[in-house]
């Protein structure tokens, strides 16, 4: 894609056109705000490129006469420490746009897979894997996204890079990486051109635009997303072809109808064992944060099956500093007009933390599938989805551990008329909570096939026998005990 050119300078009267032809385009553009708005498509224009190969003035031209209300400038050169800490894709999952929006990205997840690649060159095609997906995540929720790559020659971008750094006002913005970049460009090239080739896909495509000179990489750029808007707009945005069924390392899970609620302890045993798996936890959070895993833990169950008191006790064990518990509600406007994972991966932690959902992305295949909040074109892609967003994060270093906390409808019936006898407990319990009772056999085949389709090898469901509150807490740390442990170990 990154063919070398012979390119002839067009001269004063082709500048001329241009810029007559930038300036109509600016106008065409600024007019396709409002409808763009109305129609609610996130759009993003990634741009990449050679150092100094005129990003920044192209940028600056696409967005001259948009409304900066509705675009927002995000700039992403190397990776900070806090974004270190992280998985690769989270700062751009963090600045998705919402709907009828615009995010422009200097620099992107591009940029970021190549400096992996250069640190680590055997994992390239897993690289590759996240962005392509990441990418057809977007384009399956209907963003619209735009990337170019900004090519200039050898020669151009020394000579560019001389007269910047020979300016004593602009000699800040040539960095030694830039030189490197410059002295070692045939190879470089070499690498660009693969990683553009693997992730240039019909849905997200690559657009190199040759900027050598002035003003012709601007007229390129605002021709191409013109007419991308003008035609999302009359047509919608062209979704990615459809997927070939993926293979995951399932394992399997029982129905729930099959699960035994008859396992107990008595108040002696359980403080006893509550102590002692304390006291390991604690340790184990120390050698967490030393080593700096990630762990991911996630709680979903039924109304009243005790999601709450297992969060309580296993943070007991925590420190405090080390961990975060992230209640999950009905979404928000702001979370409604982003991809409905947004909310989950800006919550994510750092290395060495913790993160409690007390409910998760699983309501995707549960509450908005069984009330009819997301069309069923949507929500059966969630479960790769799903899949998709747990190998992410196995792969960035985390333990992910989901429990589903269980118990039968005599259970939470009890438990319901326990919470509206006592003042206290009352606010527990809700008109909703009743609702939702009356669907539990609904609920209960969505849960099954929950289970049957996400309950990985790398991120397995594990099922807590509820009746017995004491042994289901118990359980529960257990579990996240074997499980750091047999991570630290290994």
């Amino acid at each position: 894609m990154l063919e070398n050119k012979e390119y002839k300078r067009q001269g004063k009267e082709a500048r001329k056109r241009w810029k007559e032809e930038r300036r109509e385009l600016e106008r065409a553009l600024e007019a396709l705000q409002q409808p763009l708005k109305e129609a609610g498509i996130p759009v993003m224009l990634v741009f990449e490129g050679w150092s100094a190969a005129g990003k920044g003035a192209v940028i600056a031209r696409t967005i001259a006469r948009l409304d900066p209300r509705n675009y927002q400038v995000l700039t992403f050169g190397q990776a900070t420490d806090e974004e270190r800490r992280r998985p690769m894709l989270w700062p751009f999952w963090k600045g998705l746009p919402a709907k009828g929006q615009l995010a422009v990205l200097e620099r992107s997840w591009f940029g970021r897979a190549l400096e992996r690649m250069e640190e680590t060159p055997a994992d390239t095609a897993q690289l590759v894997e996240e962005i392509n997906t990441f990418e057809r995540q977007l384009c399956d929720d209907g963003y619209l996204i735009l990337k170019f790559f900004l090519h200039i020659g050898q020669d151009e971008q020394r000579r560019r890079l001389e007269k910047l750094a020979g300016d004593d006002d602009t000699a800040w913005r040539v960095t030694d990486r830039d030189w490197r970049q410059n002295r070692d460009y045939v190879r470089r090239k070499e690498k660009l051109d693969l990683l553009l080739q693997a992730t240039n896909t019909p849905h997200a495509p690559w657009h190199v635009v040759w900027n050598e000179e002035k003003g012709s990489g601007a007229v390129s750029v605002l021709r191409i997303v013109k007419e991308a808007i003008a035609d999302a707009l009359d047509h919608g945005v062209a979704k990615p072809a459809p997927a070939e069924p993926q293979t995951w390392p399932l394992v399997s899970m029982p129905r729930l109808d099959q699960v035994d609620l008859s396992p107990g302890l008595s108040e002696d045993d359980y403080n006893e064992a509550l102590k002692k798996e304390k006291k390991h936890l604690a340790k184990l959070h120390s050698r967490l944060y030393r080593e700096k895993v990630p762990v991911v833990i996630g709680f979903e169950g039924w109304d009243a099956a005790g999601k709450g008191g297992a969060i309580r006790r296993l943070s007991w064990a925590l420190d405090p500093r080390g961990f975060d518990v992230v209640p999950i509600a009905a979404p928000t406007k702001d979370e409604l007009d982003r991809h409905y994972l947004w909310r989950f991966w800006r919550q994510l932690p750092k290395d060495g933390h913790i993160v409690l959902f007390d409910r998760t992305w699983y309501g995707r295949v549960m509450v908005e599938r069984l009330e009819g909040l997301t069309p069923e074109a949507r929500w059966s892609m969630a479960y790769d989805e799903i899949n998709e967003f747990e190998r992410s994060l196995v792969r960035w270093g985390a333990v992910v551990l989901k429990f589903w906390l269980h118990i039968d409808p005599d259970e939470q019936l009890r438990r319901f008329q326990d919470r509206e006898n006592t003042p206290e407990k009352r606010y527990k319990i809700t008109d909703e909570d009743w609702r939702n009772r009356e669907k539990w056999p609904d609920y209960e085949v969505a849960v099954d096939e929950m289970l049957q389709k996400t309950s990985t090898e790398y991120a397995p469901w594990v099922i807590v026998e509820g009746n017995d509150k004491k042994y289901a807490r118990l359980k529960v740390l257990r579990t996240v005990r074997k499980a750091l442990e047999e991570r630290l170990d290994r």
